[in-house]
Formats: structure tokens, C-alpha cells, sequence
């Protein structure tokens, strides 16, 4: 079945992003009509889901902060649940245009997975620092463990289709990058094509970044660490539909 025949899931996992949620909402409404949009409010102690609600989108509330990772994984269970054959992923701060929504849903056509890639040649984003020499280094690792080349292997904007869906509804990892790094090894270890397809960011909505000076002096480490615990792990099985 060809991507654009697949129901397609948008899934915002979103902490304390009231300020920013219901235009994301909308965003995707507007570059997807034929989406259905999914928040999952991970424990926020703000409006972020009566927000979300008001635009138009379904709302998961977890019970508690489960993170990215934990988050996506209901995100994943949910579209197995209920007949969704794609699944993207739209981070609830506003960053990711949700303009570039059918180009990753085209570019499944001859992967399994699509990463948003920041680095490849379209708009001006960029990272400095200890944190843009462990992307590289990253980068570089990751392309050779999947077979391709990969110039953002830490992309939260994503689009999987049925066979990655199906085993991210079961592996997606919880730890701290697992979203991004370990998901990516699980699912070329689990014989998964992956591809990237260039897209541009915008400026945050609200809120403050996510990783500040400190945090980033210790992104290296905790990025081989999530790339050492997802080789530990035993090779997953894709299933897959048709």
C-alpha cells in the first residue's frame, strides 16, 4: 500500500507547552487535513491539554512524566490500536514546520522510517559546541550501523511507516535519547531502510530550549550512552503490514 492510501497519525508528545501546543495544532491541521492529530500531555502541569483539545486534537494525558521516549511509545501502542498505518512525530514547541509533513509521508515510498534532517542543506539552523561535535560524531556511527548516509541522527521530527509503527508500538526506548539515537539503531538492527529528507526549522513559540550550556557540556557522554545501551540490546523482529 502506498503511503498516501495509509491513515496517518501526528503524534506531539508536549510538557508544559500550553503556550505553543493549539498553533502546532492547527499547523498540522493546515499542512495535513487528512491527518488525525494526537497530543500526548506527559504529565503537564499546565493548560497543554485543554489547549491542545480546544484546537482540534486528541489528547492522551499520561499520568505522569514519562519523557520523549515513554511518551512516543503510547503514541506508537495508540496507532497499532486504532488502524494507523504512519506515524509522525511533531515536537509541541513549534520548531518543527509542520509544512514539511508530506514530503516525509512521500518519502516513505522507499524507506520504513524518515528522519526531518536539519543539516542538509536546507535553512539555517545550527548547533555549536560540544553538542554539534557529538551529532557529528554520531552522525557518522549511526550512518555506518544503517547503511546510509544520516546528517541529523537526532531529529525528533520523524515520519514511520506500517513496519517501524509496529515495532515502535513494542522496542521504542524510554531512555534519554532513546527517541532519537536508539530508536534509530533498533530499527536498522531490526532490518528497517532508513532515509532523511532536508527540512527547515523555525524559531521556538515559548518556553526555553531544552538543553543549556551545562547540558550540553555532558551531551557527548550521555549520547554514547544511549548508543551503547541500544547495540546491548538483542536485535528486534519488524513485523510489519502491507
Amino acid at each position: 500500500m502506498r503511503p498516501v492510501d495509509q491513515r496517518v497519525l501526528v503524534v506531539i508528545p508536549a510538557l508544559n507547552e500550553e503556550e505553543s501546543v493549539a498553533d502546532v495544532v492547527r499547523d498540522v491541521r493546515d499542512a495535513y487535513p487528512a491527518a488525525d492529530c494526537l497530543v500526548l500531555d506527559d504529565g503537564s502541569t499546565d493548560r497543554t491539554g485543554a489547549r491542545a483539545r480546544e484546537a482540534g486534537a486528541e489528547v492522551l494525558r499520561l499520568p505522569f512524566n514519562l519523557g520523549v521516549g515513554g511518551a512516543m511509545r503510547a503514541g506508537y501502542r495508540f496507532a497499532v490500536d486504532h488502524g494507523y498505518g504512519i506515524v509522525v512525530q511533531v515536537d509541541a514547541d513549534g520548531q518543527h514546520d509542520p509544512a514539511s509533513i508530506p514530503e516525509l509521508i512521500a518519502a516513505l515510498a522507499r524507506a520504513d522510517l524518515v528522519i526531518g534532517a536539519r543539516f542538509a542543506g536546507r535553512g539555517d539552523y545550527g548547533v555549536r559546541g560540544p553538542r554539534r561535535w557529538a551529532m557529528r560524531v554520531l552522525s557518522i556511527v549511526i550512518s555506518r550501523v544503517a547503511r546510509t548516509e544520516l546528517s541529523d541522527v537526532t531529529s525528533g521530527f520523524k515520519a514511520a511507516g506500517p513496519a517501524a509503527v509496529d515495532l515502535f508500538a513494542v522496542e521504542f526506548p524510554a531512555e534519554y535519547l532513546g527517541d532519537t539515537v536508539e530508536a534509530l539503531v533498533i530499527a536498522s538492527r531490526a532490518g528497517l531502510t532508513i532515509r532523511q529528507t532536508p527540512v527547515e526549522m523555525r524559531r521556538r513559540q515559548a518556553g526555553e530550549p531544552s538543553h543549556g550550556p551545562v547540558k550540553a557540556a555532558v551531551y557527548l557522554v550521555r549520547a554514547c550512552v544511549a548508543f551503547s545501551l541500544a547495540m546491548l540490546r538483542p536485535r528486534a523482529k519488524a513485523g510489519g503490514r502491507a
